[in-house]
């Protein structure tokens, strides 16, 4: 696949303002997907690129497209007449297809490169004799009690498929009167059995579930003639439309809402290639599909199942091991609040140990001197050390509050549990703000010391959930700066009463004053620049899509402010436009790790300040969720935090340049250059 992708234009000859929002997400897809086809990478690791593409995708016709076909856009090339949502499914469609069709030569050329190390994925009719014996008997044992064939007939109306659901469809014949009928089984959900069985109990040979199930589907037909068995998926919207105003208790409101997350309305009919004309038709008459949400693949349904082979005990193939670093002040320190007192501490993971953030908790937890901790939980772990800190906190008798998220996304449902058990251990816990996601991510410590109560506080970019920190970069600060902790207080205050703050000694906050603080800030660098000394600006983060932020950084760039954005995924700023943004400069980095942070740079003729935090420049975030940004203060910190940026901003074999025709070309290092990856230098520089 080359390296490079396209985003629409509105109209025919004539550039927009802006890209769309979701064709963007799908170059952004499109730069994971090249990380799989990358020859460098280590062949699980391209693996787990096919797998997180899959899943990406998983996601945009579950959240994105659905507001898409809501949004009217003309940047999709609808023809006059054409019905908007229409236009958007084959947008979507063009743009979708080429990365399919790379998508499933890349997993049959991998497929065949793991074999050559000894990992096979196996057909089930390459599968010897005495092999096909020992799945047939897992079959009679673990997978036919569990299977339930439905018939579909006039007596048995076609079953609702529910969201992400794997399914088989079975064409059958009754052999007396010869007349023909069609089934659908079902194919088990992970974790009620694998997707992937292990052939003859051995670590490297399997076979996909549903090959196991079609071998064996007289079993659930007897006396009929099985012709043949297709797979097929579906996708639902599951971007839930929560009216909690109305609701007197919110967790029970949103336990009794998830459920409708698998009976959306269809987005994607997902059908293997064998699949004849005949019951494709069927099965998208009874789904209501049309065919722009149908998708032919040419490979085993729903790759994000090939997740588990990272589990593989084969460190060869895999990316090499890494030990987290631990910053300067707190090695050899058994006080970290001695340490924080000397110096705000900057934290940055995964090339720095979490365990800074989990014994901060658990020092506070186990401190006598803690009178209180209050903590915001967006998402975490099923096995959360945080939360079992704040728990032994709450039987140690401090007081202890945490703000439970329970609209974050897909984490509902595991919030709920840590709700009820946070609870039930004395913790006084919060749901959040009706209308507002709660999305901020701190942690406020009060400590009675000789001269008074001290409030330490962390303060990041990423969720409290060690196991994601592994893997996505962000940014943290131990700090007890004391207008930092009288607005964190404040925070709290607003999230778990009545407080209508909204003014505050150094936080920027949403969706308050974070808006319009970062709409004066680029204001500022627009009317200081001039030749002589322009503005400056690097801005890093996940997604830039508020209108009103890109038109200013369009003013910003006509006044000759020079600025660098580092978006990981969704852009809707067109760079290098001539007249309108020809100093903008959009680099986007995919690696080993997510890159996650958000931190934003502004010149101020010389005096350079720098702020950090958990809001992307998205209307959600800096409207209708609860943010906070900090400014850095510790100048050391500062220093650090520029320079990570100047290292992502020089990488040249992981970062991608977005042109102003909406083409994103990767960048390789030049003639007689070296390879500059900025996490394999993010890595030597602070990991251990």
């Amino acid at each position: 696949m080359a390296a490079t992708h396209s985003t629409s234009r509105r109209k025919r000859g004539e550039q927009t303002l802006f890209f769309n929002r979701e064709l963007s997400w799908l170059d952004f897809n499109a730069r994971v997907l090249d990380e799989a086809m990358a020859v460098h990478n280590p062949l699980l690791e391209r693996i787990k690129f096919l797998a997180i593409f899959s899943s990406n995708l998983d996601e945009f016709f579950m959240i994105h497209m659905p507001g898409m076909r809501e949004r009217p856009d003309e940047e999709t090339g609808r023809t006059p007449g054409e019905p908007e949502a229409l236009a958007n499914l084959r947008a979507v469609r063009a743009k979708l297809e080429p990365m399919l069709a790379v998508l499933y030569r890349c997993y049959h050329q991998l497929r065949k490169d793991i074999a050559h190390h000894g990992v096979e994925i196996v057909e089930y009719q390459q599968l010897s004799p005495t092999e096909k014996e020992a799945l047939e008997a897992y079959f009679d044992n673990e997978v036919y009690p569990v299977l339930t064939p439905l018939a579909v007939d006039p007596g048995h109306p076609f079953p609702y498929i529910s969201n992400l659901s794997l399914s088989l469809a079975v064409s059958l014949r009754d052999p007396r009167t010869k007349q023909d009928y069609f089934a659908r089984v079902k194919v088990p959900d992970p974790p009620t059995l694998p997707r992937l069985v292990r052939i003859g109990g051995g670590q490297t040979r399997f076979v996909w579930m549903e090959e196991i199930i079609a071998a064996h589907l007289t079993k659930l037909f007897s006396g009929m003639e099985v012709l043949a068995s297709y797979p097929f998926r579906v996708t639902r919207n599951a971007d839930l439309e929560l009216q909690e105003q109305g609701a007197n208790d919110l967790l029970e409101f949103i336990a009794e809402e998830l459920p409708k997350r698998r009976f959306g309305e269809l987005e994607r009919l997902e059908v293997d290639a064998s699949m004849p004309d005949a019951i494709r038709e069927t099965i998208m008459r009874e789904l209501n599909a049309i065919r722009e949400e149908v998708y032919i693949l040419h490979g085993p349904l729903d790759l994000g199942d090939l997740m588990p082979l990272l589990n593989l005990d084969m460190p060869e193939l895999k990316d090499p091991p890494f030990m987290p670093g631990v910053p300067a002040p707190l090695l050899g320190n058994p006080d970290i609040f001695a340490a924080i007192r000397q110096s705000d501490i900057l934290l940055h993971h995964p090339y720095q140990s979490f365990d800074c953030v989990t014994g901060f908790l658990r020092a506070a937890a186990e401190d006598p001197q803690t009178l209180a901790i209050k903590h915001t939980l967006y998402r975490t772990s099923g096995d959360s050390p945080i939360l079992q800190a704040l728990i032994d906190a709450a039987d140690n008798g401090k007081q202890v509050a945490c703000l439970v998220e329970l609209k974050a996304r897909f984490d509902e449902a595991n919030n709920i549990v840590w709700a009820k058990q946070l609870e039930k251990a004395g913790v006084h816990v919060v749901y959040g703000l009706l209308g507002l996601k709660t999305h901020c991510k701190i942690t406020l410590v009060v400590r009675r010391e000789e001269d008074g109560l001290k409030r330490y506080l962390h303060v990041g970019t990423g969720n409290y959930n060690p196991k994601t920190a592994a893997t996505y970069t962000d940014v943290g600060l131990l700090t007890c700066h004391a207008d930092f902790g009288r607005d964190a207080t404040d925070i709290f205050n607003y999230l778990t009463g009545y407080s209508r703050q909204d003014r505050f000694r150094r936080f920027l906050v949403a969706p308050g004053t974070l808006r319009r603080q970062l709409e004066a800030l680029v204001e500022r660098e627009t009317l200081r620049s001039s030749p002589e000394k322009p503005g400056r600006i690097i801005a890093k983060m996940n997604a830039l899509v508020d209108p009103k932020l890109i038109r200013l950084l369009y003013a910003a760039s006509q006044s000759g402010v020079q600025i660098d954005l580092l978006v990981r995924g969704m852009c809707c700023l067109r760079p290098g436009v001539p007249g309108l943004s020809e100093n903008i400069r959009v680099v986007s980095v995919v690696g080993r790790f997510l890159e996650h942070s958000r931190i934003f740079c502004f010149g101020n003729v010389g005096e350079e300040e720098v702020y950090f935090g958990s809001a992307d420049w998205m209307p959600r975030n800096l409207d209708r969720r609860v943010e906070v940004v900090v400014p850095v203060l510790s100048a050391p910190v500062r220093h650090a935090l520029r320079e990570s940026l100047e290292i992502l901003l020089s990488d040249n074999c992981q970062a991608w340049d977005l042109h102003s025709d909406g083409r994103y070309l990767r960048r390789h290092p030049g003639q007689n250059a070296s390879r500059r990856s900025a996490q394999a230098i993010m890595l030597e520089e602070l990991a251990d």
